[in-house]
């Protein structure tokens, strides 16, 4: 279990992504670059298998903003995205409305 207190320390933000490139040498991974909002943040993420590139590109998803950054491959992740996946099927968690970039997900 997670307390209320350490879930509050998640910096949860609407992000647009930006680009979307194919990593090298990773067949699952996308290489996105994402905006949260006066800033942009490198995100990998195994999400070739369930999206085309211009599928994810533009698109307004929720990003995990504060975790420390990871290396995949020899390349740097700044942050997470948030997916839902269901007996194989992955779907990006977006928003319903038209909420501005960098906004605090509650």
């Amino acid at each position: 279990m997670v307390s209320f207190e350490e879930f509050k320390k998640l910096d949860l933000r609407v992000g647009e992504v930006i680009s979307v490139e194919h990593a090298p040498n990773a067949d699952r991974l996308y290489i996105l670059n994402v905006d949260i909002g006066g800033k942009q943040i490198q995100l990998l993420a195994g999400l070739r298998q369930h999206y085309k590139e211009d599928e994810i590109k533009g698109k307004k998803i929720v990003v995990v903003a504060n975790l420390d950054p990871a290396t995949i491959k020899g390349m740097t992740s700044e942050g997470m995205l948030l997916a839902a996946e269901h007996d194989g099927s992955v779907s990006l968690v977006t928003l319903d409305k038209d909420i501005p970039v960098g906004s605090k997900v509650l």
